[in-house]
């Protein structure tokens, strides 16, 4: 079982800043595509609205409602999702979720400011909600190119 200390650790200065800066919290008005993930453990939930130009996202809206380890990871998201390619947020997320189970490599830039977050993967309980806002943003990706192709 993990120490009060460690808790402390975990919970850093750093992962609070961002989980209380969380940036493109309007939902679009306009979106290609809206997905909603829910962590069935805690209860969190992030959703996240898209637009796509030119194969990139153009825009991008998200309401979190997730705790401090999946609010930073919110803020990290809505600060590098911009201008992406869908496979390059496919592959953060991929990266993220490698990084929490695996002891993976940080995702690459613009994503690597999750490393923040690594010292949550001795805390399984977390993963789900770390990964809410890559998830979200990937399935409402994966919903604007399928609807851009139809």
């Amino acid at each position: 079982m993990s120490s009060d200390s460690d808790l402390i650790k975990l919970y850093s200065q750093r992962i609070l800043a961002l989980a209380a800066d969380i940036p493109n919290t309007a939902r679009l008005d306009a979106p290609d595509a809206t997905a909603r993930k829910r962590s069935p453990l805690c209860g969190s939930t992030v959703t996240v609205d898209v637009q796509l130009r030119d194969g990139r996202v153009s825009a991008y809206g998200q309401d979190v409602k997730a705790c401090a380890l999946g609010q930073a990871a919110a803020s990290v998201v809505g600060r590098s999702i911009v201008g992406c390619r869908p496979e390059e947020v496919r592959a953060a997320r991929d990266a993220l979720r490698a990084m929490l189970k695996d002891n993976g490599p940080v995702p690459a830039a613009p994503f690597d400011g999750l490393e923040v977050l690594r010292p949550a993967q001795d805390y399984k309980n977390r993963h789900a909600s770390i990964l809410l806002a890559l998830d979200a943003a990937s399935a409402a990706l994966d919903e604007a190119e399928a609807s851009a192709t139809a």
